[in-house]
Order: C-alpha cells, then structure tokens, then sequence
C-alpha cells in the first residue's frame, strides 16, 4: 500500500497525541512532521515541505486545532488517490460545533472555474508528492499569504472525495451573512493584492488573461435620445419587503439630477403589503413606475430583463436593492457623469455598509479596489462580487441580458461585460449596505451555502472558457 506523510501546524501536547493517533489509525500512514512557528499559507514552507518529502502522499493539515481523522481515512483516501490518479485530493467531512455538536459539512466540486481564493476544500489536503513538488518548484514568486492558493492552481487534476472522512473543530460560529463581506475588508488588502497577483499569472500560464483594451461606447447625445424617455432609470425588485422598499423609493427619488430620470420597481407579486404600498407612491409620483410582472417564474435576473426591456427604461439602468439606500442625492448624477468621463459600459460604486437604523457597522466601506482599469476584468474571476451599486449601460443590456436567477445575476453580467468593456469605477460612498436579520443572506444553511457557490463558479467557468477561446482566435 502506498504511504502517506502528514504535516500539521503545532498545537499543545495533547492536542499532538490526539491527532497523531487518529491518523495511525490507518495502514498508509508514516509519520506526522510538526510545523513550529511557520505558515503553510508561504512559499518558503512549500518548499521546506517539498524538500522534506519521501513518500507517494502528502497530507497538509491547515488548522491548529485537534483534527479527528475517520478509521482508516488515510487508507480511504489514498486508494481514491490511486484509482483516480489525481494530484490532489479534499474531503466532506464533520465539524464539531461550539455547542459540542457535530454537523455534516459537505464540499463542492471544483471546477475549472473554481478560481476564488477562499474555495472550501476543508483542512485535510491530500496531494501527490510528485505533483506537489512539480508545482513547488515552478513558483517563481514569494508569497506570505498566497502560496496554497498558488499551489491548488497548479494542480491539473483535482478530486473531491464525498465521503465523511474526519471530524474538524469549527472556529468560525458567525452566520453566513456575517462572512459575506470577508474578500473585500479593507483590513486584508494587503492579502488581496498578493492573491490578485497569483490569479492573474495563473491566467496567464493558461492564456486566459486579458490586456487592458476595450471596445468604445457611443453614448446618445442630446439632440438625438435614440428613443430614450428619460437619461436615467433607478432599478429595484422587490418582493415581499414592507418594511424597507419604501426607505429605497424614496432614496431614489430624493436624488438631484441635471437630466430626467425616473425610477422603475419591478414588484416580483408581493402578499405582504409591498404592493399596495408601491401603488400608493406611484400615484403620488409621476417618475415611479410600479411595474408587476404577468409572468410569474422571475428572478431577480428576470425583474431586471423585464425593467430594462420596458418601454420606459433610460438610456442607463442603475441598481437600487430594496433593503438599501443611496447615500446621498447626488449618487446618480456622480453615476452618469462617470459613463461619459470614463467611456465604460459599466459602472461600479462604492458602498458603506450599515446597520438598519444606519449606523457604519464592520467592515466599513468597501471599495473594491480591484477593479482596476489594468487587470480588474482578470481580477473579476477571483473575486465573488461586483461592488454597489452597479449602472448599465442599457443598450447593450438588452442584447446581453441577466440570467433568470435571484443569485449571480448581476456577477454573471459584470464578468459578461468586462470581457469587451471597461468598467467605470468611482470610490467615493454612494450606497448604504444595510445589514439585518431580514436580509436574503443573513443566515444560510451550507446546502444554500454550497448551491450559490457552485452556480457562480459555473458562471466563472463559462466565462473562463469564452476567454480561452478568444485568447486562441488572437
């Protein structure tokens, strides 16, 4: 049988001795060597790992926390290992909870396009010594955080095992809404950066990457709308949301504008009230069209397709989430005047994120500063959202469309645009993320967790194949 060799981070004596023994606990294990003081997350450890390896297997443990391996796990995976001839190999698994619970954690697939630096693979990573060490040694770059990201990149064949194969202690009890804003704390741009660097070199290797060219827009001039009622319209679904569409209505129309606009709900059949409320608005306000779709199979996606096509959409379609407010009445002119100065077919905005009643709540404001004009069409493929809020260009919007989902949508439109065209960018806070237990994401099982992550991978990986593709037709 062939062997496997375990490296895990130091822990106290106990906690050693307790995962040294579950590991024994199959035939293919040798040995554990104890990483003191070090981080797997660095390129100098990588190597000091490669050098130090003799066996067929490898297996990294990322936590410094008891790790519980199942009865003969080790065999377990190293016979999928053969089989399979994979170079790198993760495992479901169970965690066990604050309350001293154990619950099933299961993974994703990864695929092509599984480019986020913080994908799930657990902390049981199983490789083959050969294609760690062919991967090791072909990093030419010293990286303090980005170094496993980097390596996983380099595995050509990736196997995810959905078994059960160990037990992990959870060390992050927040709710999913609470890590949701995680990739773009300003207190980890420093890591961002350095993971930008070891996405954009693997798109490059793979001939994925593109240079920053882009196709001009031809905005309508004032003698000639091109058939445009008004220059701008605001965007907001709904459904089901009385107790803060009103809040997000009025913030659009509050908003002070040296051109027309107007402001467009698409109110998705909401029982709670939404709909009389909006209908009440509308015949105060002539710019409000409350529009209640006659089909009822829409997304979020198709609430935008249905606004945008309508007959009273303006050249551009700004976004406005119906949880949430702009933060000033100056949002959607700074919006506008940015598709004219900047050329863009896109625009992305800058977001302060707040409790209900308003007050700033961590992490603060986000930027997303890697939308840069030099690689943030690249960088998109890392990352796991766009920014806010988001405007359009509305004619190419009609040829693109969003996809009928009420999750990715807008990802999946920003990845689709920023292959031909420049996204516009503007940092200072237009838009206030207003955080609280009704929100859509505030505390997600892990099967919904694991359902959104795997469809925006496939986008990512539909997008990564049409880059591919027109990378080989240069």
């Amino acid at each position: 049988m062939s062997a496997i060799e375990c490296f895990v981070p130091s822990m106290s004596g106990e906690d050693i001795s307790t995962t040294v023994e579950s590991f024994s606990r199959s035939h293919s294990f040798t040995g554990v060597t104890i990483l003191s003081g070090v981080s797997l997350r660095s390129t100098e450890t990588l190597r000091s790992i490669a050098e130090a390896v003799s066996h067929k297997y490898v297996l990294l443990y990322t936590k410094d926390t008891p790790l519980e391996m199942g009865m003969f796990a080790l065999d377990r995976l190293v016979a999928i290992a053969e089989d399979s001839g994979a170079d790198m190999l993760y495992a479901d698994h169970y965690r066990l909870m604050e309350d001293g619970s154990r619950q099933r954690h299961p993974l994703i697939e990864c695929q092509k396009g599984a480019l986020r630096d913080d994908f799930d693979f657990g902390s049981v990573l199983v490789f083959k010594s050969s294609s760690f060490k062919r991967a090791v040694r072909a990093m030419d770059a010293d990286y303090e955080w980005g170094a496993l990201y980097d390596l996983r990149l380099r595995m050509k064949k990736i196997v995810h095992v959905n078994e059960y194969l160990y037990t992990e202690i959870e060390t992050d009890n927040r709710k999913s809404g609470e890590k949701l804003f995680d990739y773009v704390d300003p207190k980890n741009r420093s890591v961002q950066i350095e993971m930008e660097k070891v996405c954009t070199e693997h798109l490059k290797r793979i001939g994925a990457w593109l240079p920053p060219v882009f196709k001009e827009v031809s905005f309508a001039s004032e003698s000639d709308d091109k058939g445009f009622p008004v220059a701008a319209s605001v965007v907001i679904p709904v459904f089901n949301r009385i107790r803060t569409v009103k809040d997000a209505v009025l913030s659009a129309l509050s908003q002070k504008c040296d051109f027309k606009y107007n402001v467009i709900v698409v109110d998705n059949h909401s029982t709670d009230g939404t709909t009389e409320l909006l209908e009440e608005l509308a015949s105060q306000n002539e710019n409000l069209v409350h529009v209640v779709p006659a089909k009822h199979d829409l997304g979020i996606g198709g609430c935008w397709n249905l606004a945008v096509h309508h007959e009273m959409c303006g050249e551009f379609a700004v976004q406005l989430d119906s949880d949430d407010v702009y933060s000033g009445p100056d949002t959607l002119q700074k919006i506008i005047d940015a598709f004219h100065e900047q050329n863009c077919a896109m625009v992305v905005g800058t977001y302060q994120m707040t409790d209900f009643q308003m007050n700033p709540i961590p992490p603060g404001v986000i930027d997303h500063r890697e939308w840069t004009e030099e690689n943030g069409r690249n960088n998109a493929l890392r990352i796991n959202g766009l920014g806010a809020p988001r405007a359009f260009w509305t004619p190419l919007l009609r040829t693109i469309n969003l996809p009928n989902t009420s999750y990715g949508e807008d990802y999946a439109l920003g990845l689709r645009i920023s292959r031909e065209y420049r996204i516009g960018r503007i940092y200072d806070v237009l838009y206030c993320c207003r955080r609280w237990d009704g929100n859509s994401d505030a505390a997600l099982a892990i099967e919904k967790v694991n359902a959104n992550n795997l469809y925006k991978d496939r986008i990512r990986t539909w997008e990564l194949e049409a880059r591919l593709r027109l990378s080989s037709r240069k």
